[in-house]
């Protein structure tokens, strides 16, 4: 599995930015997808934005589409999330995660990642 350490996160109002970053180690991470979630106050982990292996194919809920993108960089080994025109809604924890060696695409479903970071605080005032 490959080891995951996210920051960035931290308190913003309501129509701010912030840039998640989530830091890998391990063998063979740019032959894995990686993944974005997040969990809320009172609320399940939800998916929020996943990305191939090379990066060429994205995936985001519908609830980010348009304010967030996911990138990586396979040769720092390094994935983020710019996140735009954040809401209150958006406040959670989110959490890193990736796929096994050689799981190639984006994947919305938790259950296909093997490794999951210790996540980072994300709030967003009114």
């Amino acid at each position: 599995q490959v080891q995951l350490v996210e920051s960035g996160g931290g308190l913003v109002q309501a129509g701010g930015s912030l840039r998640l970053s989530c830091a890998a180690s391990g063998r063979r991470f740019s032959h894995s997808a990686m993944g974005w979630f997040r969990q809320g106050p009172e609320k399940e982990r939800e998916f929020v934005a996943s990305i191939s292996w090379s990066g060429g194919d994205t995936l985001y809920a519908d609830s980010v589409k348009g304010r967030f993108i996911i990138t990586r960089d396979n040769a720092r080994n390094t994935v983020s999330l710019q996140m735009n025109s954040l809401k209150p809604e958006d406040t959670a924890v989110y959490v890193c995660a990736a796929r096994s060696d050689s799981s190639f695409y984006a994947s919305i479903r938790e259950w296909d990642y093997s490794s999951w970071g210790q996540g980072t605080q994300v709030t967003v005032s009114s």
